[in-house]
């Protein structure tokens, strides 16, 4: 066992764990003062739940032990992992313990699941966003995860070997894998795509338009996203699972793309709208970020930088796209996680090292980017529909509209996110 690998992951994992109280601060400056606490809520609520149910059964369901060479599809469930009892000693020949992998991944359940509450904000309940979330990482993100994500541990050497469809099998059945270094499908597509359904099934705010609802607090909106971009260099560079050159190209390009990102924001707002925001500048980064988490260990720096212009562009252009289809995504989930994955995931398929179109590549792994893209997203969509309209006509997902105009902190928690009064 490399004690300096294990030190790495489980510092990488505290890293990405302090994505989501950094994504509870974004979005809590994205909304009006009087939902504040109950948006941050969402992000809290998601971190007690999925970090339940991940030592419970998720990885189980996401990491089953596999021989290797063994694709593991959908659902397959290894019950020895229940609890995580079989995991609590380090196989002989393993270059890390297991459960230091177990609590890397865990974050990144957690993170994805609390990804999709931007698109939801000021009208959702709390106790139906909790059910809501436990199922959809049961038999969304646990699955999707096992088939991007999957290294099982091989019972007969104690190491971890590929066992994910969109990984080995691709590979398997094209000669070339998807590449998805740190999720850009099974965390930025997967939540953007349920972002996506949610937003329809819950419906638009009261007043919903263009300019009506404006970020109550930036400062919380810059704050957030410097501590996503702290966060984020565990996501990608800790993906590598070890301290070495890939975690190094991967930790330079999660520099470069974001910060490409955040000026092509900027530049879009200031032609479209006359003035560069301190809201567009960490709207911008983020998008760089969702970008380049796929792509972080297999570009060169300049392709990373091409990449996080194209992304910081696009994705400030679309979210506008939730005014002119009708589609209320409150904080753009859609518009940055959504749009930006897929940027990231098939910019592959042409600047991939050794692989992509233009790299000396042949177009086949443009083929299995856009595969693996599409498969999530329809998987996703499709079931978070299937959930969120489920829970809308039983127990309701929805609060009232007077409470939603009133603000649904002190409605939904009894508590104000500013009490600017002395009460004593």
């Amino acid at each position: 066992m490399d004690q300096g690998n294990t030190a790495f992951i489980l510092l990488a994992a505290a890293l990405v764990l302090l994505m989501t109280p950094g994504l509870a601060f974004f979005y809590g400056g994205l909304v009006k003062a009087k939902s504040v606490i109950s948006m941050m809520m969402l992000s809290f609520g998601a971190m007690g739940l999925i970090g339940v149910l991940w030592v419970l059964y998720g990885f189980a369901i996401a990491f089953p032990a596999t021989s290797a060479g063994t694709i593991n599809f959908p659902w397959t469930f290894d019950a020895s992992e229940f609890g995580l009892s079989s995991l609590l000693t380090t196989p002989d020949g393993a270059l890390y313990p297991p459960m230091a992998f177990v609590a890397f991944q865990a974050t990144f359940a957690i993170i994805t699941v609390a990804l999709i509450s931007g698109a939801i904000a000021d009208r959702a309940k709390f106790g139906s966003w909790m059910i809501f979330a436990a199922i959809w990482a049961t038999i969304v993100y646990f699955p999707v995860a096992s088939w991007v994500f999957n290294f099982g541990l091989d019972p007969a050497t104690g190491a971890f070997s590929y066992g994910g469809w969109i990984t080995y099998g691709l590979q398997t059945w094209f000669g070339v894998g998807a590449i998805d270094f740190a999720g850009g499908t099974a965390v930025h597509i997967n939540a953007g795509a349920a972002a996506l359904a949610l937003a329809l099934v819950l419906g638009r705010r009261v007043g919903f338009k263009k300019g009506i609802h404006v970020p109550h607090n930036p400062p919380f909106v810059l704050l957030g996203a410097g501590l996503l971009w702290f966060g984020w260099f565990g996501f990608n560079a800790g993906s590598e699972l070890a301290a070495d050159n890939t975690a190094a190209i991967a930790f330079v390009n999660t520099i470069a793309a974001p910060a490409a990102a955040l000026l092509a924001w900027l530049i879009v707002e200031k032609i479209r709208d006359g003035k560069p925001t301190s809201v567009g500048a960490a709207s911008g980064a983020v998008a760089g970020l969702v970008a380049i988490t796929p792509a972080c260990a297999a570009l060169q720096p300049v392709w990373a930088i091409v990449l996080g212009l194209i992304a910081g562009a696009v994705c400030a252009l679309a979210v506008d796209l939730k005014f002119k289809l009708g589609f209320d995504d409150s904080l753009d989930v859609v518009g940055v996680h959504l749009v930006g994955g897929l940027i990231g995931t098939l910019y592959l398929g042409f600047f991939a090292n050794g692989t992509g179109l233009f790299m000396g590549g042949d177009g086949t792994q443009l083929l299995v980017q856009a595969i693996a893209a599409f498969s999530v997203l329809i998987y996703s969509f499709v079931l978070t529909l299937i959930i969120g309209f489920a829970i809308e006509k039983t127990i309701g997902f929805r609060v009232k509209n007077e409470d939603e105009i009133a603000g649904i902190d002190t409605i939904v928690h009894g508590e104000e996110g500013y009490v600017l009064t002395d009460a004593r």
